[in-house]
């Protein structure tokens, strides 16, 4: 089953750097498209500690606790910023670290319908035996309605390795501090092991703090780090 420590290990540094160059190229592009934003922009940063690192419903730190952290730099339309956590996947890469690179665009029609373009980079530095390293091409709707509920949807596409995820998610807003959202996701991997993951959680907001409580779980039976957990994080915003 492919997820998304699995990668090609006959690679090197030359596609490393072709993967880098992707998200370079992708990015220019953006920026030259938000050439009308003001010449001062906002930054931002954020730190977050949590029982278990789970991406698209598979744990990345092996079930065991994770730190993260990030930048974010918005100017008008675009956006652009660094996150990095600890992992363990517990196989022959022997990485310790992800560091994800990302920026795009984003704004609201009209309509109310807001909209989201952008590319990921994950990067992981000190893998040794694994090219582990890919990009993403992202796409991203929502709506907010009258009175709290929100729905969207977002699609990813792996450059390199050709495979793409889709996730629909709706959240309610019960007060300005707390407010509930779930999740179904379903990734297609052009080599085969598609699966679906689903969430469901609640987020409170007090002290400048965020409190998150969460279950995932996914149609996976091969391995534990996709079987259902729930998920305590505590994250602020600075």
């Amino acid at each position: 089953m492919a997820l998304k420590r699995e990668r090609d290990q006959k690679t090197g540094l030359t596609r490393m750097r072709m993967k880098f160059l992707q998200a370079g190229v992708a990015l220019a592009v953006m920026v030259a498209a938000a050439g009308t934003a003001s010449a001062q922009g906002e930054f931002s940063g954020n730190v977050a500690l949590t029982t278990d690192y789970v991406w698209r419903g598979v744990s990345q730190s092996n079930g065991d606790m994770a730190i993260s952290g990030g930048f974010d730099y918005s100017n008008g339309m675009f956006y652009a910023g660094t996150w990095a956590s600890n992992v363990d996947f517990g196989d022959a890469s022997d990485t310790n670290v992800e560091i994800d690179f990302y920026g795009g665009l984003a704004g609201e029609l009209e309509s109310g319908i807001s909209w989201d373009v952008g590319v990921i980079y994950y990067a992981y530095p000190d893998a040794e035996e694994s090219d582990l390293d890919f990009v993403e091409i992202k796409g991203a709707l929502g709506y907010a309605f009258e009175g709290g509920l929100a729905v969207g949807g977002e699609a990813y596409y792996d450059i390199d390795n050709k495979n793409l995820y889709l996730n629909a998610t709706a959240g309610y807003s019960l007060s300005d501090a707390f407010s509930v959202d779930g999740s179904v996701g379903n990734y297609q991997f052009d080599a085969g092991g598609d699966y679906t993951n689903w969430s469901l959680g609640g987020t409170y907001s007090a002290l400048g703090f965020g409190f998150d409580l969460r279950y995932w779980d996914t149609d996976i039976d091969a391995t534990d780090i996709a079987d259902e957990r729930i998920v305590f994080t505590i994250s602020r915003s600075m």
